[in-house]
């Protein structure tokens, strides 16, 4: 049982990291590929910067005779720029050209160069965050002047730029649906395991019953003692009902209006007989003694049982187990099963519940999982640890509608 809990614990470990491994993979591969995009757009801003300063020349009356009117070239790279908004100043800071840029109000085709006021604003505000940026590229017209060049990311660039985020996103959704999948698939078929060993242990018990029954009913005839008899007969009593019990696990049980004391009361008798004398067992109810609850006899008394039978397991043979009641505003009712054992590591409080699970040298780690199969699937209650410590005991909580 432990090698199975260590292979299921290193396998989660070992999804976890090739989850993590592969999640770094491809935000290595779209960081890079962002990086590339973003160098490449640099470039052609380069480009672009160098085109306008040829038509600068050219307008200036720069360079040679015979290359002056050709700038059919430098103007086709400038006019190749569709996507990539720009914005062109002088040394002081005025926007010379802007390109790109989606402005709040029209443009006036007839004369693209004069701004509207909140246009101007608008570039302006741009400007400014761009100067806080690297992406600047500084053109020297002479030695005493320069022009600048402002670009922003282009639509596809910000768009990668939060592509690795949407990936990580949807990918780690994607994992947590398919381990979550897993995870319920896994215990679908434990259940099915639990629920056809339950109605097997009760079919199996069957058959010996009613031979024992049977037997009960001729041993008076045959002179064995009637006190001998009838204690016989409690025991065939009871192992009907732990037979009844198995059979009903995995089924609806029919739930009735049950007095809480009393059903508390009888689990607390039925335990404080076949416990140690040094142990003692006993009820403190705080809730009133009309107080009703809708629950299976049979099966809430099982999980009373298992509480106690755990809680004297946690002792070396002697100390007290309190069962106490009382009332939460709004919760419901609440049933504490209370020992002074030796506790439960806080690392195995929430490990206890799973199938298996157990620190006894015998024992096959169901009598919790059923306890909380009944409480939370068939109650529509909860079990949990309310408290422990090692040295200091433990403290099982129920929680139920009333």
């Amino acid at each position: 049982m432990k090698l199975n809990l260590d292979i299921r614990r290193h396998g989660r470990a070992l999804f976890l990291i090739s989850t993590a491994a592969v999640v770094a993979m491809f935000l290595y591969i779209t960081d890079g590929l962002v990086k590339d995009l973003a160098a490449q757009e640099r470039a052609r801003m380069q480009i672009w910067a160098d085109a306008t300063k040829e038509i600068i020349k050219v307008s200036s009356g720069e360079g040679d005779s015979w290359d002056m009117p050709d700038i059919s070239f430098p103007l086709s790279i400038l006019e190749s720029n569709t996507n990539i908004p720009v914005l062109l100043t002088d040394d002081e800071g005025n926007i010379l050209q802007h390109r790109n840029f989606q402005l709040p109000e029209p443009v006036d085709s007839a004369n693209i160069t004069v701004l509207s006021p909140e246009n101007e604003k608008f570039l302006t505000r741009r400007l400014q965050a761009l100067k806080h940026t690297s992406n600047v590229i500084h053109i020297p017209i002479d030695e005493h002047s320069s022009q600048h060049l402002y670009y922003e990311d282009s639509t596809l660039l910000k768009r990668l730029n939060y592509f690795p985020y949407i990936q990580l996103v949807v990918m780690l959704a994607f994992i947590a649906v398919v381990y979550f999948a897993v995870l319920s698939t896994k215990k679908a078929e434990q259940n099915k395991v639990w629920v056809g060993l339950s109605k097997e242990t009760a079919h199996q018990l069957g058959t010996p019953i009613s031979s024992l029954m049977a037997w009960l009913e001729i041993l008076p005839d045959m002179g064995v003692d009637s006190t001998t008899v009838e204690e016989m007969n409690k025991d065939v009593t009871r192992l009907s009902t732990i037979a009844s019990r198995f059979s009903k696990i995995g089924s609806d049980p029919t739930l009735e209006s049950t007095p809480l004391n009393s059903i508390i009361e009888s689990a607390v008798q039925y335990m404080s007989v076949r416990i140690s004398g040094r142990i003692s067992l006993s009820f403190i109810p705080d809730t009133p003694p009309d107080t009703v609850i809708n629950c299976s006899p049979p099966l809430f008394q099982w999980v009373l049982e298992n509480l106690i039978k755990n809680a004297v397991d946690a002792m070396d043979g002697s100390g007290s187990i309190t069962v106490t009641t009382g009332i939460q505003q709004g919760k419901g009712i609440y049933i504490d099963v209370t020992d002074t054992g030796k506790g439960i590591p806080r690392k195995n409080q929430k490990r206890i519940f799973n199938p298996g699970f157990t620190t006894k040298k015998r024992g096959w780690g169901l009598g919790l999982t059923l306890a909380r199969r009944i409480v939370q699937q068939y109650h529509h209650g909860r079990i949990y640890v309310r408290h422990s410590a090692p040295g200091e005991g433990t403290v099982f909580r129920i929680e139920l509608p009333v």
